[in-house]
């Protein structure tokens, strides 16, 4: 078999067999595959695409390629939670204490930023000490405490997806739908899920910018998921607009906080009870969707939840007085950060918020990365004061801006004008849950 004949049958729009896929995984992991061989795969991918029985083959012989970790002796069900990336998206830092206090089991490997998209493990890393790092016996130590972990990809688990995709980053290929779906699918079901709920973003601040690519996407990843016999629904949801009032990372730690004490915006809790709830009906814990959400409204109001998210910080390292602050209703304002409004020219309507342009707004002041090896700040970002449809008058705060001293201020500040929008009248209905894919 040579790589080269199978690059030949993927551009002329064949289906490759399992013995094929996995010997192209395989041989790259190996080295015995080139980078440049193994990129013409992927551009051939890119343009011709490959059937669900492919994408679950190639997942699986990525899953194959390293570590996975052994939940032996814990008690689930396993659940797991993804997002496809979007602006402000705090979710899974309200939904996995949640979910954990409803009583699923959720081992998550998540991502950095990259980007005008932030990511998870940044946003943990903003409280001090906080590790994501974790070997594999402290990741079980944690689970049978408080039955959630918020973990960083590891070396040994999944190379394979580690190698592709700095390879995809650098070639033209990552917004494939197969590869995105085996990168995904590949890392959650090393960490043991039996199941998953999708968050598939669409929008100006989405990588997947109409509901028609994000369907394509989610009805990707629910399929895999099938053949590789795990349960999945997808939810595909707007990113238009930034989610909740806050982009960067320490602001979204404290408006997570304010989730849990059921204090967050509107949006932000629908959307987290929702997912929420579909993890408790697909693992049986509840019955219907009503009555899923209702006991995870409980949990948020009863304070199950945000004592869980509190002992888990003390338990991968970080130190939960370091959030006293926001614990107190002292208001948004990180220390050493530097507060400037952005105020309306007008009196009005706000009827957009660019979700792609308050992102790489929070990246000139540090808060995200242009590339993998730029670091973020903790301390700066964005806080939006008013919501889609409200009413504003001329001077009124349309946003707040964190910064640390003069870095990218005043074109961060350019960028956040042009994305906002206020009208003399309000705009129409915004639904956050465009559209939602199950399995059959």
């Amino acid at each position: 078999m040579r790589a080269v004949d199978l690059i030949i049958k993927k551009r002329e729009g064949n289906e490759l067999s399992a013995g094929e896929i996995e010997f192209l995984v395989q041989g790259y992991v190996s080295g015995e595959i080139p980078d440049y061989q193994l990129s013409a795969f992927l551009m051939a991918v890119y343009f011709q695409g490959m059937s669900f029985t492919e994408t679950g083959i190639l997942t699986r012989a990525m899953l194959d390629s390293g570590d996975v970790l052994d939940l032996t002796g814990i008690s689930g069900p396993f659940m797991d939670k993804h997002s496809t990336g979007g602006v402000g998206d705090k979710v899974s830092l309200v939904l996995a204490p949640l979910a954990a206090a409803c009583g699923l089991t959720l081992p998550m490997m998540c991502g950095r930023g990259l980007g005008h998209t932030g990511g998870t493990i940044d946003k943990l890393e903003s409280i001090p000490g906080y590790r994501t790092d974790l070997g594999a016996q402290r990741v079980r130590e944690i689970l049978g405490e408080v039955r959630f972990v918020i973990m960083s990809q590891t070396e040994a688990m999944v190379p394979a997806d580690k190698k592709m995709y700095a390879l995809r980053d650098v070639t033209g290929t990552v917004e494939s739908v197969p590869l995105i779906t085996a990168s995904i699918l590949s890392k959650k079901c090393a960490c043991g899920a039996e199941g998953f709920v999708f968050d598939v973003k669409a929008g100006s601040g989405a990588f997947m910018k109409d509901a028609h690519q994000a369907e394509a996407l989610a009805r990707s990843l629910v399929n895999t998921a099938a053949g590789l016999e795990k349960t999945a629904v997808a939810v595909i949801t707007d990113m238009s607009f930034p989610l909740g009032r806050t982009v960067g990372n320490l602001l979204e730690v404290y408006e997570a906080l304010d989730c849990l004490r059921g204090r967050g915006p509107a949006d932000m809790m629908h959307i987290t009870l929702r997912l929420t709830a579909y993890m408790l009906v697909m693992a049986g814990i509840c019955g219907d969707m009503d009555e899923a959400e209702a006991l995870a409204d409980h949990k948020i109001q009863d304070g199950s939840a945000l004592r869980l998210f509190l002992r888990n910080i003390e338990l991968q390292g970080g130190d939960p007085d370091t959030l006293k602050e926001r614990l107190e209703d002292s208001g948004y304002t990180p220390v050493r950060a530097k507060k400037t409004p952005l105020p309306a020219e007008t009196d009005g309507y706000l009827v957009g918020c660019d979700a792609y342009k308050v992102g790489l707004a929070s990246v000139l002041i540090g808060a995200g990365r242009a590339r993998k090896e730029d670091p973020v700040l903790p301390h700066v970002g964005i806080e939006l004061c008013v919501r889609y449809n409200e009413k504003v008058k001329r001077g009124d705060p349309l946003l707040f801006l964190y910064t640390d001293g003069e870095k990218g201020r005043d074109e961060a500040l350019a960028l956040l004008a042009d994305a906002v929008t206020v009208a003399a009248h309000a705009g129409e209905k915004r639904e956050l849950v465009i559209g939602e894919v199950q399995q059959i």
